[in-house]
């Protein structure tokens, strides 16, 4: 990959690297294919549900990874995936299939990218960004501070409603299905919003199970958290009352987690980098869930998808593709409770697809996977779910799950500045 730093400074990505910083060509051994574009409209169709149908639901795996084979793909597998492949021998494994760069890229987000490449800048001792605008902050990033902005200001829908579910189960699998709400609006795809310092504002309200339904959140996510805290407001149903809510940040517990999954877990990783050095250690090839149309599918039940211990491998999708590898290390002076935390970045879309995370004494504890596949819809790729196994208790937490849910996503959602106010929590309470 070359780097031309007189054609960022005009916003012209090197001719090697697709518009947002991939990089165009295959790999030399031809398992990474070249990006010719992504999807075509012609092979994205819909399903009933509005999820997209998947175009691969021919293909086959090439291979499964277990914990009798792991050995000879462990280059390519992370610590967290190894681990999980070994708790349970008999009945975890990744089904391997065919590499699709499948991720079209849409000329106002090339536009977007370009603009940033020439513009942006890490602030604050890069705790923030100065200079930037839309997504994908740094499309040819430096360090792994970039990349993890480039995570933080990947491609979304510029605004879009998300209905879906999340369970906890107990060791035996069984679990309360609790579904929740959000909405999400970047500045840019929010008439009114003028502020400096906001990333995008977010809503999240639980609709069951009954006794947590009308529960409600507002977060305006600020750039510089450090400079300016993300403003958090939090409506209970049962008290009636809104209260501000500055906690829900770092290793806070994540609500309707089970306590497995911290509140700058979510998404695989959001909030202020402050408390890390961020090494970037480079790209590497890894196997990663992608193209999870399957797992999608309104055809699966998610009494058939859960199961002791870990989801059904059978539909998820394992493909072949190159990631960036960056290191957190916890500052001397600041608290987590993860010492270290390993993430694997997609080249193609800056999505987090893996997660490895590590307790004070330095042993892994917990793994994440977020298993994504492109949606037309919201030019934008979503995800399927968002697993963590806790490796200490053998506890895991699924979120994001949208299968049994009639119509999960509403991208260019219409709405208001005000909609995003503290004061619309009773009204989202009562919804």
């Amino acid at each position: 990959m070359t780097c031309a730093t007189g054609a960022l400074a005009t916003g012209q990505l090197p001719p090697d690297l697709t518009p947002i910083g991939a990089e165009r060509g295959a790999s030399p051994d031809g398992r990474i294919p070249a990006w010719q574009g992504g999807l075509t409209s012609a092979q994205q169709r819909l399903e009933r549900n509005g999820t997209p149908v998947d175009p691969y639901a021919g293909e086959r795996p090439l291979y499964e990874i277990t914990a009798q084979n792991y050995q000879h793909y462990e280059g390519q597998l992370t610590a967290g995936q190894i681990a999980l492949l070994k708790r349970f021998p008999q009945t975890m494994k990744l089904p391997v299939y065919p590499t699709h760069r499948s991720v079209p890229i849409s000329a106002p987000l090339a536009a977007s990218a370009a603009r940033n490449a020439a513009h942006a800048q890490l602030a604050d001792q890069g705790n923030g960004l100065r200079g930037f605008a839309g997504a994908v902050a740094f499309p040819v990033p430096h360090n792994g501070l970039e990349v993890i902005w480039n995570h933080l200001t990947r491609n979304r829908n510029a605004s879009y409603s998300l209905v879906s579910d999340s369970v906890t189960p107990v060791g035996n699998g069984r679990f309360t299905l609790m579904s929740a709400r959000q909405e999400l609006a970047r500045p840019d795809g929010l008439p009114g919003a003028g502020a400096d310092n906001i990333l995008y504002y977010f809503t999240y309200r639980m609709t069951a199970p009954s006794r947590l339904a009308g529960d409600a959140m507002v977060v305006h996510e600020t750039l510089d958290q450090v400079a300016e805290p993300r403003l958090s407001w939090i409506y209970s149903s049962s008290q009636r009352r809104v209260r501000r809510a500055p906690g829900i940040a770092y290793d806070t517990t994540g609500p309707g987690t089970g306590g497995l999954r911290t509140a700058d877990s979510r998404d695989m990783f959001n909030g202020a980098p402050d408390r890390y050095d961020w090494q970037l250690v480079g790209k590497k090839l890894l196997h990663v869930p992608y193209n999870s149309y399957r797992l999608a599918s309104p055809d699966l039940r998610y009494s058939e998808l859960i199961r002791p211990g870990h989801v059904d491998p059978v539909p998820t999708r394992y493909e072949l593709h190159r990631v960036w590898e960056v290191i957190a290390t916890l500052k001397p002076g600041t608290h987590h409770i993860y010492g270290k935390r390993r993430y694997y970045i997609d080249e193609d879309t800056w999505a987090i697809l893996e997660a490895d995370l590590y307790d004070q004494q330095g042993t892994l504890w917990r793994t994440t996977g977020a298993h994504s596949f492109y949606h037309p819809g919201g030019e934008a790729a979503v995800n399927a779910m968002e697993a963590t196994y806790d490796l200490k208790s053998g506890r895991f937490h699924v979120s994001g799950l949208i299968n049994e849910q009639r119509m999960p996503y509403v991208f260019n959602l219409p709405t208001s500045l005000s909609y995003f106010s503290p004061g619309a929590l009773r009204s989202f309470g009562v919804r």
